[in-house]
This record gives structure tokens, C-alpha cells and sequence, in this order.
């Protein structure tokens, strides 16, 4: 049981060595539950050895516990082809209704309901088995993710802080936390260096600082600091996981694009590019990948990511295939703006563009809000300010410590001749001076 007891810890705690898992079938070849895992792990990295495992633990089945074949029947419909994710969300429902303690198969429902976005039952499911893990750290973090999806921030800030309270090297309590970078910065930095190095979490925290500083208006040295040397120098660990280097590392970028700041940041999106040859089977990451590999000009390799996309598009079934459709529209039209091609992209996303639409890409709020950014842009960048202007006077009202939203506010009106750009340009300048 060493092995699958780590692997569960590796699991909860954002950890590097999930192989470990692999351990166990190696001591209990009879064993339902080591086998299976073993499958579950392989399915994301080594799918040609998935079938030998669930063979081995099906072989065993009629002698395992009750909770082997919960885990056993929740696992190979998980890592089916043709899954339905709302069936093996409730498949989850029903296995945590007979063990409510098994806090890695909430961390599995949790996956599955990001990847639909559909914060609303795991916020449920969360609820349900709270009662019987009051004292663990893990599920105060868990639930205050789907509050920050649902806009609760109040309810989020308090269930992270008590997860921070119970256990200050909780990588998830962390990264709730530093999803608040706009209410207390100090805080949301404070410990990330020390208490989660080891995790896989950590290059997306320090992501999280990064948008803090950026969102603050620091200086740009500030943000290349933190890429530097706690996003890009991951790359340089054994156990690096690439695909979440280059997720955080893309959404740095094209925010700072966004900023018109990318030019600093020439060389670092180059070597990066340089790296970002295949499709990863994430549809944030490769939509990313687009705009970052015709941003540098390789529009080629770019067009042929897309292309593949719209093929991995077509082996979906009927429901999901009309889901995913706005992961090409926003793939094409980050190609467009990559180019260059403004009108081309924004008639992509249309005139009542929200990317709040667009969570079926697995992006959290921070992760999708930088496409509306991209929209209000295209909409400058067209010489449609007068749509601008309400639209970030409508973005104000939800980021109004963001000095970067009142430059762009400060942009509409001057297009206009609007004597409010002078007030925009203040306030942005007060708040920038207030930050840093």
C-alpha cells in the first residue's frame, strides 16, 4: 500500500513523482486497486500500456472490496474514449456518496467539471462531502475553486484562507489565494518560492504573481524576474512537465501583447516558440500555441496546428463536436490577430464577444479573460471606439483596480475626442503609483 498511499499524496498535493503509482502493480500483482491506478496514470503519458493493467485488475475483480470496484468501474469509463464527461461526473457523485473521504476522486470530479465548466455541481458535490473533511486543507481549496468560477469572491477568499490556516504549504490553499492578487498582493506572493518548489502548482502560482505585477503596472524587469526564474527555469528540472511551462508561459505573453510590452520579451517568446512543435490535446494550450508560432512568423506550422485541431475536432462525438466549435473560432481568430489581420479577427469573435462563452477550453476566469482584453483591442485597433467605450466601462465595473483597464478606457475616449480621456489617464496613473 506504500505505493498507492504516495501516489495519493502525490496526487493531493500537486506532486512531481505520480509514476510512482507504477510501483505497485510491481509488489501486488493481484492488486485491483494498484493495477487500475497504474492504468489511470498511463492513459495520460503511455496509453499503448493502458489495456495490460485494466486487464490485470479486471482478472481480479470478483475477490476486491467494495471500494476496488467502485474505483475500478469510475476509472475505465474515466479513460474511455467515448466517455461521456457529464456520466463520469456522476459516476464520481455516486463512488464519493459511499466514501466521502476519498479526496482524490473529488480532485478527479473537480478536473472533469473545469474541463466542461461547469463549476455549479462540483460546488454541490464539494458540499456534500465537506462535513467529513472539515480538518483537511485540501477541501477548503477545492472549494473555493468553484466559488472564484461562480464570481462568489467573498465566500472563495474565506474557504482558501482557511485552507492556508490549516496548512500553510497547501500548493492548492496557494493558488486560491494568489487568485485575489488584486485584494492583497503581499499576501498572494507571500511563501511561494519555499513552500511549493516542489510541485507541480508552482509554475502556475508564480503565474499568477506575474499577472499581479503586470496588472499593477511594476516594471517590466519585475515580470521578466519572475519568468526568468520561476516559469522558463522549470524547463530545467528532471521532472519538468513541458505543456504546463508553456501554458503559463503563453498566457504571460499574450497578455503582454495585449499591453503592446511584448517587444521586451522578443527574444524569451522566440526560444519559446522554438519548442512548440506538436499538438498537446489541451485546446487552451493549443489555441496559445497558435498565436505564439505566428506571432514569430512561423504562420506555416501555425495554420497546420489548426488544422489539426479541426481534425482531432472531427473524431469527437456529435455533442461535444458542437461544444468545441468555438475552440477553432478562437484558435482562427488568434491566428488572425497574431498576423496582424485585426478585421479578419474580430469578425471571428463577433460584436458581443465573451470569453466567459468560451470555458469549454479548460481556462479558469484569469486564464480565458485575457481573449476579452484581446476583443476590446481589436475593437480599438478598428476604429470602433464608440463599442469599446462601453465595453470597458462595463469591464471597469468588475476590474476597477486595473490600471491597465483604464488605459484602454483612457484610448476609446481620446479616439473620440472625449475630454474623459484626461480622468481615464489619471486614475490609471493613481492606481499604477498606488501598486508599486
Amino acid at each position: 500500500m506504500n505505493a498507492i498511499d504516495s501516489y495519493f499524496q502525490q496526487v493531493l498535493s500537486y506532486g512531481r513523482n505520480m509514476k510512482v503509482i507504477l510501483e505497485a502493480p510491481l509488489h501486488d500483482k493481484d492488486c485491483v486497486l494498484g493495477n487500475i491506478l497504474a492504468a489511470h496514470y498511463l492513459s495520460s503519458c503511455d496509453p499503448s500500456k493502458v489495456n495490460l493493467y485494466v486487464k490485470s485488475a479486471s482478472s481480479k475483480l470478483e475477490r476486491s472490496t467494495p471500494y476496488e470496484k467502485a474505483v475500478f468501474e469510475t476509472v475505465t469509463y474515466l479513460i474511455s474514449e467515448d466517455k461521456d464527461d457529464d456520466l463520469a461526473f456522476e459516476m464520481h457523485i455516486e463512488l464519493l456518496k459511499r466514501f466521502p473521504k476519498d479526496l482524490v476522486y473529488l480532485k478527479r470530479a473537480q478536473v472533469l467539471s473545469f474541463q466542461m465548466a461547469k463549476p455549479v455541481p462540483f460546488l454541490n458535490l464539494v458540499q456534500q462531502v465537506l462535513p467529513e473533511n472539515q480538518d483537511e486543507s485540501y477541501i477548503h481549496g477545492m472549494l473555493a475553486f468553484p466559488l472564484l468560477e461562480l464570481g462568489r469572491m467573498e465566500e472563495a477568499a474565506a474557504a482558501s484562507r482557511k485552507g492556508y490556516g490549516i496548512n500553510k504549504e497547501d500548493a492548492l490553499a496557494h493558488h486560491c489565494v494568489s487568485c485575489f492578487k488584486q485584494v492583497d498582493i503581499s499576501f498572494s506572493i507571500l511563501g511561494f518560492s519555499f513552500s511549493c518548489k516542489d510541485l507541480t502548482l508552482c509554475t502556475h502560482n508564480w503565474w499568477h504573481v506575474a499577472l499581479c505585477y503586470l496588472e499593477g503596472g511594476s516594471p517590466m524587469s519585475k515580470v521578466k524576474e519572475i519568468y526568468d526564474n520561476h516559469i522558463w527555469k522549470e524547463l530545467e528540472k528532471e521532472d519538468a512537465i513541458p505543456p504546463e511551462v508553456y501554458l503559463n508561459a503563453l498566457g504571460l505573453f499574450l497578455r503582454l501583447d495585449v499591453r503592446d510590452v511584448l517587444d521586451g520579451f522578443k527574444d524569451r517568446l522566440e526560444l519559446l516558440a522554438a519548442r512548440l512543435t506538436d499538438q498537446v490535446s489541451h485546446a487552451l494550450l493549443d489555441i496559445l500555441i497558435v498565436w505564439a508560432l505566428a506571432k514569430v512568423g512561423e504562420t506555416s506550422m501555425a495554420h497546420e496546428l489548426l488544422e489539426g485541431l479541426k481534425f482531432r475536432l472531427s473524431k469527437m462525438n456529435k455533442t461535444k463536436q458542437q461544444v468545441m466549435q468555438k475552440a477553432i473560432q478562437l484558435g482562427e481568430a488568434v491566428y488572425e490577430y497574431a498576423k496582424g489581420n485585426y478585421k479578419q479577427a474580430l469578425c471571428l469573435l463577433g460584436s458581443d464577444f465573451n470569453a466567459i462563452d468560451y470555458k469549454i477550453i479548460a481556462a479558469s476566469d484569469e486564464q480565458i479573460d485575457v481573449f476579452n482584453e484581446v476583443w476590446c483591442q481589436l475593437l480599438l485597433k478598428t476604429g470602433q471606439s464608440s463599442t469599446a467605450k462601453e465595453v470597458i466601462r462595463k469591464r471597469i465595473k468588475v476590474r476597477e483596480g486595473s490600471p491597465f483597464t483604464w488605459r484602454l478606457q483612457e484610448k476609446s475616449y481620446a479616439m473620440e475626442g472625449d475630454a474623459e480621456a484626461l480622468n481615464a489617464g489619471q486614475r490609471a496613473k493613481m492606481l499604477e503609483s498606488s501598486y508599486f
